[in-house]
């Protein structure tokens, strides 16, 4: 019997990140780790360690054992250090080597808000995410106790060391996706990443959605008034970020899925094209609507199921999954000056 062909055999990406705090928005980063691992190789490891020019809470130094004053004497500019990881994960991250993250709207969002307070820009999504703690839950969803990445390691009997570390923490997490793939072949590891990808944006929102459900069922239930409004205020919380895989505020793209900034950055050239040659921009898009009706509808199509490869939104959307936006918006200009 021949097996098929897996993306957990590689290449793969990692990445992780130690912080200041659980706040996606106002926290910061203290170090990261990129892990580049190409099958017959040894794996390439990345760290940075950041001044992250404010104060590191005690509880998170207890954490990754990084104080302030550490940081402050032997830690880079953050500004260097954002634009450093970024500049990494862009090298190796494509459609073919996706990038496994353990709770990825954490990091990704994270690094995202890092990149807009330094840099005013957003993170490009290159790639496909692979995200065990999501693939985990999705696949054995009644399962009581933790899902910390320690937790799920020793669950599934993989190897972690130096945790809370993040180059520890990045090698345990691709370790942990090798894994689930090797274990649910047809459900994750033969599954085409973009695909894949897509999913992960569904079971993370039915998993949200789900979890606040049950916390709007124990405020409910609950007989102290304090107590129940904070059920109900995490309850709205965790339903408001059912949306946020893999980054929980929007970024660009996102590969397989929703282009939510692709709008931003290519809309006017996009209603150029279609306003004057429809037909030539997608076969699937509904005649006969208005051209505003006509880009919205193009950003909602499953292009990569309803098109001919060889398509012109077939061929930007490829282009936008490999992140070349620069090339997406000349051919969309091209094509909008040639029509």
């Amino acid at each position: 019997m021949i097996n098929s062909a897996s993306w957990a055999d590689g290449p793969l990406l990692a990445f992780d990140l130690e912080t200041t705090g659980t706040d996606t928005v106002h926290d910061r980063i203290v170090t990261a780790a990129v892990v580049a691992i190409v099958p017959g190789q040894a794996p390439r490891v990345r760290t940075w360690l950041a001044d992250p020019g404010v104060e590191i809470p005690d509880g998170a130094a207890r954490v990754h054992g990084i104080t302030t004053d550490h940081a402050r004497r032997h830690g880079r500019d953050a500004a260097e250090v954002v634009a450093d990881v970024a500049e990494a994960l862009g090298e190796s991250w494509c459609a073919s080597t996706p990038l496994c993250v353990f709770n990825a709207p954490f990091d990704l969002s994270l690094l995202q808000a890092e990149l807009r307070r330094h840099h005013d820009r957003d993170l490009d999504l290159a790639g496909p995410v692979v995200d065990p703690r999501c693939l985990d839950k999705h696949l054995d969803r009644y399962r009581r106790g933790k899902r910390t990445l320690a937790d799920l390691c020793a669950h599934y009997r993989v190897r972690h060391d130096a945790a809370h570390e993040a180059a520890g923490d990045a090698l345990a997490c691709a370790r942990l996706a090798w894994r689930l793939a090797k274990a649910h072949p047809a459900a994750i590891g033969t599954r085409p990443l973009a695909e894949l990808h897509r999913d992960q944006v569904a079971w993370h929102r039915d998993q949200q959605l789900a979890f606040a459900d049950h916390l709007e069922r124990l405020a409910g239930r609950a007989t102290d008034a304090a107590e129940a409004d904070q059920l109900r205020h995490r309850a709205a919380g965790v339903r408001a970020d059912a949306d946020g895989w893999p980054v929980k505020t929007a970024a660009r793209p996102v590969p397989g899925g929703a282009w939510p900034r692709l709008e931003e950055r290519l809309s006017r050239d996009l209603q150029a094209w279609i306003a004057s040659a429809p037909t030539t921009v997608c076969r699937a898009m509904p005649a006969g609507a208005d051209t505003r009706a006509q880009v919205t509808a193009f950003y909602a199509l499953d292009h990569r199921t309803r098109c001919p490869e060889t398509s012109q939104c077939r061929v930007l959307l490829d282009l936008l999954d490999r992140g070349h936006v620069a090339e997406a918006r000349a051919l969309v200009a091209d094509l909008a000056a040639g029509a």
